[in-house]
């Protein structure tokens, strides 16, 4: 991929966004949960500006192809094998949300991979996460999620989005499109996999024993996740904890801008 700005394919078994200049610093983005590469679209032209951005849909979501098992070191495993793919030395690694989660297990496993996290809405342990909206717990749980899962509408998968926003968001088309490719059984094999990893060990204390940079950028109004819970990551040696004002679960769609501002500070 060499010579180009922009371009999607699949690697290693991963569908993979590349964008910005060749030689600028790295940056993985990795999505949270029901998510993929498109949700990071409206800050991507900011970071490319400055960085060689990696998007990736995670194996089984978007346009990634399926996979056999989807644990969350099995999912950082993959990523990790993206990256040598790629022939990407340490980038700075971006999570949203349970995306954190093996943002975090890829500096566990691959710490040479891993130039410095960044975890955006990342839950720091289960006792933080706050009740879900009942239409978001339909459509995800049973007996209901896998006979409404099929039968998404475009305006269905936009409450649900707008279910964890603190304000008015517009949602890219493509964005949705891609989340409908993703289907349930898969959906629930990944939320699974990063349940049992959140409840192992926290998320502070697994980033404390690595010493690698930490930047935590929370939104102040977050309805996923207890906003004062971010302060846990204070733990971590060194870490720097950033809120976005008036933001909740997903900044990069409430407010790109200065979700673009702290990840170029955060990588800087």
């Amino acid at each position: 991929m060499t010579g180009t700005r922009r371009r999607d394919a699949v690697v290693a078994g991963i569908h993979v966004v590349v964008d910005g200049p060749p030689d600028a610093p790295p940056m993985l983005l990795v999505h949270g949960s029901g998510a993929t590469a498109a949700s990071w679209s409206p800050v991507l032209p900011g970071l490319a500006a400055a960085h060689r951005v990696v998007a990736v849909d995670l194996p089984g979501c978007g346009r990634s192809p399926r996979a056999p098992a989807y644990d969350v070191p099995a999912q950082a495993d993959r990523v990790a094998a993206l990256l040598d793919e790629l022939g990407v030395a340490r980038p700075t690694v971006v999570g949203h949300s349970s995306g954190g989660y093996v943002a975090t297990a890829l500096a566990e496993r691959r710490p040479d991979l891993v130039g410095g996290l960044v975890l955006v809405s990342t839950g720091p342990a289960p006792d933080a996460m706050l009740p879900e909206a009942a239409a978001v717990r339909v459509l995800m749980g049973r007996p209901f999620g896998p006979l409404v899962w099929p039968l998404r509408t475009t305006g269905m998968l936009r409450r649900g989005i707008r279910s964890v926003t603190a304000r008015p968001v517009d949602v890219p088309d493509g964005f949705l499109a891609d989340v409908r490719r993703t289907r349930y059984a898969d959906f629930r094999r990944v939320m699974a996999g990063y349940a049992a990893y959140l409840a192992d060990r926290p998320v502070p204390e697994r980033v404390a024993a690595l010493g690698v940079r930490l930047l935590v950028v929370f939104g102040d109004a977050d309805p996923r996740w207890d906003p004062a819970s971010a302060r846990r990551y204070a733990a971590v040696p060194g870490a720097r904890l950033e809120y976005l004002p008036g933001v909740g679960h997903v900044a990069m769609l409430e407010d790109p801008e200065g979700l673009t501002r702290l990840l170029l500070a955060g990588a800087a």
